[in-house]
């Protein structure tokens, strides 16, 4: 190589190496310093691709599991009212035993009815103000058979959503609640005229009011019995959508999450070349000195 002035070759060359060596090591910094492999689209777009709908999948995820204990929770107040409920129809049961016999006059039946509609009234006014954030549990609005999210406001069985998709088999499932009014139970002055449990005012119809509440008392189990499987498969169901969310974060942490001995190794290379590449340009500038002692 010639001895000239006009271009320093070495000088060049030194700074290209100083500015590659530089650009790595400000893309170990960054990874160690952000924990991430992948921090913009130039360090593996592929993989930044995969990871941001990995990313998506588990906030949805994660979602999900905070759906359904809230579903949870709307079936556990269901429950708590449904066991209020349950005390009346057994005081009423005990009220109807208490009348059929035949040792209480025309007057004292009057006076034990009175309580009896009494815990009628009662039953029916939780079933209307029982809710959970403002939706009605226990009046017969979510006893539909069909469900509509048409509308502003939703129609018929509520749909409990947890899935990344909306796929029936694996996304969402309903809750449906049958009424338990007192009318829907058939018991009190709710129940409609000529019904067996309207009224325990005489001996016989305090007879017949026993088998209505029966079977008033089957229909509300069979309520209680079916938000209880239902809360048994949500719980169930957060449990498998964490242990979802967990795979696919540990999936994603793979992908985006810097090795930080790997790239601890690869600093310090670079931080070496950096500090050579320094070290020789500073080395490559002062070459061309040399012709000044051939000129002078």
């Amino acid at each position: 190589m010639s001895l000239v002035i006009n271009h320093n070759m070495m000088a060049a060359n030194a700074t290209r190496n100083l500015s590659n060596s530089y650009g790595k090591l400000a893309v170990s910094t960054r990874r160690l310093s952000s924990g991430l492999r992948v921090g913009t689209s130039s360090d593996d777009a592929a993989g930044l691709a995969v990871r941001e709908l990995m990313r998506a999948n588990i906030a949805s995820l994660n979602q999900g599991v905070r759906n359904a204990n809230d579903a949870v929770s709307m079936i556990q107040t269901a429950d708590g009212a449904l066991g209020v409920i349950d005390e009346k129809l057994i005081r009423m049961k005990e009220l109807a035993t208490q009348a059929a016999t035949g040792t209480y006059t025309s007057d004292q039946r009057l006076i034990i009815d009175s309580e009896y509609q009494a815990m009628s009234s009662e039953i029916t006014r939780i079933a209307k103000s029982t809710d959970f954030n403002g939706i009605y549990l226990l009046n017969g609005n979510l006893s539909g058979t069909t469900h509509s999210g048409t509308g502003l406001v939703p129609t018929g069985k509520l749909k409990v959503h947890f899935g990344n998709n909306n796929y029936s088999a694996s996304d969402y499932y309903y809750v449906q609640i049958n009424s338990a009014t007192a009318s829907s139970l058939g018991v009190g002055q709710g129940a409609g005229a000529g019904k067996a449990g309207r009224s325990i005012s005489t001996q016989d119809l305090a007879q017949k009011a026993l088998s209505a509440l029966n079977k008033a008392i089957v229909s509300k189990d069979k309520i209680r019995a079916n938000l209880g499987a239902l809360q048994n498969r949500l719980s169930n169901t957060v449990q498998n959508l964490q242990i979802q969310a967990e795979n696919l974060q540990s999936a994603e942490s793979q992908i985006s999450d810097v090795d930080v001995a790997t790239e601890m190794t690869e600093f310090t290379r670079q931080q070496i070349l950096t500090q050579s590449a320094v070290a020789m340009l500073g080395q490559a500038n002062n070459l061309p000195k040399m012709a000044q002692q051939l000129l002078g």
